[in-house]
């Protein structure tokens, strides 16, 4: 089976199929928090000034509607202005962001009922764990962002099988989209980071369209030897047997997704949790510690860039903040990283007596998912916390009931309380919705009062 052919005709069994539409969920949820984030503001501001194409494809969480690479650029840059969006650990991606975002676009395009949208999910996904295996960790410690390069070409994927391209075109698009992908880690903490996620979108909607329209690329832009794997620094230059199991084994079922249950960078995860539990488990409150040490693998420290953040979006990317918001507040959520909660001078002092260090012995085929935290109180006690994991791992996945809490706080951000339980109850029955759009339809809100 070719990729190609994999893309356009496989048939996911209903368990991935499943994993697919927990994913739309949660995906759908956070795009409508991010739609009123300056930087999701900002990309609406600029696609309805350009009024290019027809207005087909909705802008959730907004009043706009604009031609679909538009609409997946926005809502892409939504899904992840938050970094409340979901997680891989082959592909080192967050997969369903620009996934979700993209096959929305094209499904509306194609009045695609949600059935085939979550094969498109699915397929996507494949292809993106797939070229994780080859191309990570080297990929990503070398810099690139791998929610946007590889998720260009999941996004491609399945934008492709939803606007029924044939196993040709198909190849095609991915050719066009491999070289379409791009996105830099030094630009983490900033608004460029959730760009990536909608340029990767809008890229994947544009090589399916390209495509259908008769655009062809080189048959060697993966694994040529000037393509996709060795331009980008893969672990391995050539894909060897990395597809040969595609269709009989799926990586979203083997692996799974991880869902995010604070709105920060997943490095910071394992180490919340243990926080959190040890001040469940010792009763302290952040008056009694003198300091917190940290010990992560090696790659956590190439992503969290800001000891002393100044901005929310580089407070997601700091430890010292995170460790020090979680042990003062017990809790963290959306408003833990308003500027309001920067400026406390109490969070400010503790960052001071926060230090995360390189343990070796952490370092593991699967990074940034274990961390041990030392809380030394006052007098001189120490207690201790080890985290493998955290809350809403495939191996601790989040309930059904932590899901749709965690839709509805993120949807009440644009959406009135009747709209957004309208829209959980739609997105709960996706499997059987004849038309996307008749999902799509009930994601408006005015996050932004931009009109197109």
């Amino acid at each position: 089976m070719t990729l190609g052919d994999f893309i356009v005709s496989s048939d996911p069994p209903p368990a991935a199929r499943d994993a697919a539409a927990r994913a739309v969920l949660d995906t759908v949820g956070v795009t409508l928090a991010g739609a009123c984030e300056p930087a999701a503001r900002i990309v609406q501001e600029v696609i309805a000034a350009d009024g290019v194409g027809s207005a087909a494809c909705r802008v959730i969480g907004t009043a706009m509607c604009s031609a679909a690479p538009q609409a997946a650029l926005a809502n892409g840059t939504a899904a992840h202005a938050l970094d409340f969006d979901d997680m891989c650990f082959v592909s080192l991606a967050h997969p369903s962001a620009p996934l979700v975002t993209a096959a929305l676009a094209a499904a509306e395009l194609a009045g695609a009922p949600g059935r085939a949208l979550l094969d498109a999910y699915v397929v996507g996904f494949e292809l993106e764990g797939r070229l994780g295996t080859v191309m990570n960790p080297r990929h990503y410690q070398r810099g690139w962002h791998c929610t946007s390069t590889l998720g260009t070409l999941g996004a491609a994927a399945a934008a492709s099988r939803l606007l029924g391209l044939d196993s040709e075109a198909t190849d095609h698009a991915i050719a066009i989209a491999a070289s379409e992908a791009s996105g830099l880690k030094e630009n983490f903490g900033t608004m460029v980071k959730p760009l990536h996620v909608g340029l990767a979108a809008r890229n994947g909607v544009l090589a399916a369209l390209l495509a259908r329209q008769g655009m062809t690329a080189s048959q060697r832009a993966l694994d040529g030897p000037q393509g996709f794997l060795a331009a980008m620094d893969g672990e391995r230059t050539t894909l060897g047997d990395a597809l040969a199991d595609l269709g009989r084994r799926w990586e979203i079922l083997d692996t799974g997704i991880t869902v995010k249950l604070y709105p920060s960078c997943a490095g910071t995860h394992p180490t919340l949790d243990a926080v959190l539990d040890l001040r469940r488990r010792e009763q302290f409150t952040g008056d009694d510690i003198d300091r917190i040490d940290v010990d992560v693998d090696s790659i956590v420290p190439t992503i969290l860039l800001y000891a002393r953040p100044e901005t929310g979006l580089e407070a997601k990317f700091s430890m010292p903040f995170c460790a020090a918001a979680a042990a003062l507040d017990g809790h963290v959520g959306i408003e833990t990283f308003e500027a309001a909660r920067l400026r406390d001078p109490r969070i400010g002092g503790l960052m001071e007596r926060v230090e995360m260090r390189v343990d070796p012995a952490l370092d593991a085929a699967t990074p940034l998912t274990r961390a041990r935290v030392h809380v030394t109180l006052r007098g001189g006690r120490v207690v201790t916390q080890e985290a493998d994991g955290a809350r809403g791992y495939p191996e601790r996945p989040a309930s059904d009931e932590e899901l749709a809490a965690k839709f509805l706080s993120c949807a009440r951000r644009t959406l009135p309380d009747a709209a957004a339980m309208r829209a959980l109850n739609g997105l709960r029955a996706i499997d059987t919705l004849a038309d996307v759009r008749s999902l799509t339809a009930a994601l408006q809100g005015d996050a932004a009062g931009v009109k197109a």
